[in-house]
């Protein structure tokens, strides 16, 4: 019966998350998939390996893992979803619905479940690799809380944060896509393909915080009021007019819920090239990707996971 339960809230977490979740969460099944199909076809396999349900097991496990450390993030975030929504969002989280006690249960249960299926399948190098991108996820968001503290994260540190809360689960996603089909010396290019398509994808996120609002899923100056360090900010911290610099803190520190000075923040780190900087960066990573590709024969899944890295650095929610 409990267990009946648990799997019910698991199987409507997608609703509860938010938008933004939902497409994460979708866009991960994919990468999974043709991942599977790229390093099958490089290998001239046809079947997966029979008699150790290796897929399945990955398949379960990094659902199981992307669930539950998007539970565990939004207790840690005070409820909101990944995305920074607040009121409308905060409503349909499971955090907020369930309450913290019950979301940790559930996080727990799911958590326990990865471990299971790995330890079923006797699949020790994925019982691996899921535990470590828990790890990764968990550390990622302890630095981030600490950081948020004393507003000194650098660009170094950011890109560490990213990489761990962000980018070392989809790592783990590509890289559990060539595991299940035996694919064990492209594992290494997978994961790293993967976790440049993570940093890709969250320095995206983070440049919508500065757009006008149109198109966005999520409302512009959340990341400002939270007083949360991105990418765009801190190069505008670290490379603008002094005086500008010193109205950017101000602003963060003392001002950051009055509606009008976050947009005065926003419009600084526009001016301050903040914005086209992450974009940069963000281009040049998304290229470091497509690069790992090119070693690649040309086939369905390659064209469609380029098409994948277009999506990440094109879309507009």
């Amino acid at each position: 019966m409990i267990q009946k339960h648990i799997q019910k809230y698991y199987y409507h977490i997608l609703k509860k998350l938010g938008i933004m979740w939902f497409l994460q969460y979708k866009m991960i099944r994919l990468f999974y998939i043709l991942i599977i199909k790229l390093t099958k076809k490089s290998k001239g396999k046809d079947k997966r390996r029979k008699g150790t349900g290796s897929s399945v097991g990955s398949y379960g496990s990094r659902d199981f893992s992307y669930a539950a450390t998007s539970v565990i993030s939004g207790i840690s975030n005070g409820g909101t979803s990944d995305d920074g929504l607040r009121t409308k969002q905060i409503k349909n989280s499971i955090v907020s619905t369930r309450k913290n006690k019950i979301a940790v249960l559930v996080g727990d249960y799911m958590l326990s479940r990865i471990l299971l299926l790995s330890i079923e399948k006797r699949n020790m190098d994925l019982l691996e690799i899921v535990a470590r991108a828990v790890q990764e996820m968990s550390e990622g968001e302890l630095l981030q809380i600490e950081k948020a503290r004393h507003l000194d994260i650098t660009e170094e540190v950011y890109y560490e944060v990213i990489r761990k809360k962000t980018a070392s689960l989809i790592a783990t996603c590509c890289e559990a896509g060539a595991l299940s089909v035996d694919a064990h010396a492209e594992r290494a290019q997978m994961r790293q393909f993967g976790e440049l398509i993570g940093l890709a994808f969250q320095i995206k996120d983070d440049i919508f915080d500065y757009g006008t609002g149109e198109h966005i899923g999520k409302p512009t100056g959340i990341d400002i009021r939270e007083q949360k360090l991105t990418l765009p900010l801190i190069y505008a911290l670290q490379n603008a007019q002094p005086a500008i610099q010193k109205e950017l803190r101000y602003i963060i520190k003392n001002e950051y819920d009055v509606s009008n000075r976050v947009q005065r923040a926003i419009e600084l780190v526009w001016e301050s090239g903040g914005v086209q900087y992450a974009q940069k960066r963000m281009e040049a990573i998304a290229a470091d990707a497509l690069n790992i590709l090119a070693a690649y024969p040309d086939s369905p899944a390659k064209a469609s996971l380029i098409g994948l890295v277009a999506y990440t650095m094109n879309r507009e929610k």
